[in-house]
């Protein structure tokens, strides 16, 4: 038998698809969240708010002078801080973002439709399903990076999602997959019975949603919110929603309501989870959106594969093992198929490996270079 400590260090890390510590530094993190902000464009999150667009005819917004005290500013530093200030007071300091193209830093989307289920399919398998052509409540076929961790006994029963859009039980397939997604109109009975949780579900009868399948984010929120301090899950994927409803109904001024709020949402999970030491300096945060939207004035609104700018997004990633370079410059272009990688590599796994049609992590995340 040949006892070369060399192959034995192989041999093992390829049957428990993590890295080789000749590979990879050990993480610190042991626990990631994953928030998406869907259809949020990269102008708005790299510039701020788009002044052509505060506008009652072209961005439908019901108070010009009001919108614009809020969200303009002197500079671009100033207008982005102002709409987003949890990314760019935090995130931007003491992470990484990616997808800012006057700084020569691209992200996009490898699918071809340019919207919801193929993208959220691509950022959670890590590759693109040609099949995957639709919204459809069809369940997915392919295993996400969540159902592939959840079969490890470290993470079973440790992995939720909370969202607002109601196809998010097909996307993750939950009757195969057994992760526990709270979405759309569902109560959330995974966290006890407080009065707090009470209320939430009496909130989510009543509460109107937006169309027939989404749910207000705030609802989304808490309900992540509270199942997090109750059962402190090492994996927590939420999806918010209001920022592509609102750009599809022509609104900007709520889409721009609804990314501050979404970014304040995302400021109260970090906060929250510094505040435990399950999760104190030892988590990753990833924030990004499914896909982009045309330009202005009018494709703003849209998003497909004939929408031209749709394909572009951003990536944000915060954590322990992450240095804190920014906003990126002058490096490769990033894909949305490359979060889930990112996603199991934060946590010492090989994605890959096991999934070979999965894109290879965002190794700049960890290194600051390729």
């Amino acid at each position: 038998m040949n006892r070369n400590p060399c192959i034995l260090a192989l041999v093992l890390c390829s049957l428990f698809a993590r890295p080789c510590p000749a590979d990879e530094p050990a993480r610190k993190t042991e626990n990631v969240i994953l928030v998406m902000l869907d259809g949020l464009r990269w102008q708005e999150v790299f510039a701020g708010a788009e002044e052509s667009l505060i506008d009652k005819e072209r961005g439908g917004v019901a108070d010009v002078a009001a919108v614009r005290r809020e969200f303009v500013r002197p500079t671009v530093e100033e207008q982005r801080a102002a709409l987003l200030p949890f990314l760019w007071g935090t995130v931007a300091k003491q992470g990484q973002l990616f997808g800012s193209q006057s700084k020569n830093s691209v992200a996009r989307v490898v699918n071809e439709q340019h919207f919801s289920y193929p993208g959220y399919s691509e950022v959670l398998c890590g590759f693109v399903d040609p099949a995957i052509d639709s919204n459809d409540k069809i369940p997915n076929r392919n295993v996400t990076v969540l159902e592939w961790l959840h079969k490890k006994p470290e993470f079973e029963g440790k992995i939720a999602a909370f969202t607002s859009w109601d196809v998010f039980p097909y996307i993750l397939n939950t009757e195969r997959s057994k992760i526990l997604v709270n979405s759309g109109p569902m109560p959330l009975t995974a966290a006890g019975d407080t009065p707090d949780i009470r209320l939430l579900n009496r909130l989510i009868r009543e509460a109107p949603p937006f169309g027939e399948e989404t749910r207000p984010d705030a609802l989304t929120f808490h309900a992540a919110r509270l199942y997090l301090a109750a059962r402190k899950p090492r994996v927590l994927f939420v999806s918010f929603d209001e920022t592509d409803a609102f750009a599809h109904a022509g609104r900007y001024d709520r889409v721009l309501g609804s990314a501050r709020k979404g970014d304040a949402f995302v400021r109260e999970l970090w906060e929250l989870v510094q505040s435990l030491p399950e999760y104190k300096d030892k988590t990753t945060l990833i924030v990004t959106t499914d896909h982009g939207r045309g330009f202005s004035p009018v494709e703003w609104k849209n998003h497909n594969t004939k929408t031209a700018g749709s394909a572009f997004i951003w990536v944000g990633i915060l954590g322990p093992d992450t240095p804190p370079l920014g906003e990126r410059r002058d490096i490769e272009p990033v894909t949305q198929s490359q979060v889930a990688a990112t996603l199991a590599a934060a946590l010492g796994y090989d994605f890959p490996a096991a999934s070979p049609r999965s894109a290879s992590p965002i190794r700049e995340a960890f290194t600051g270079q390729r």
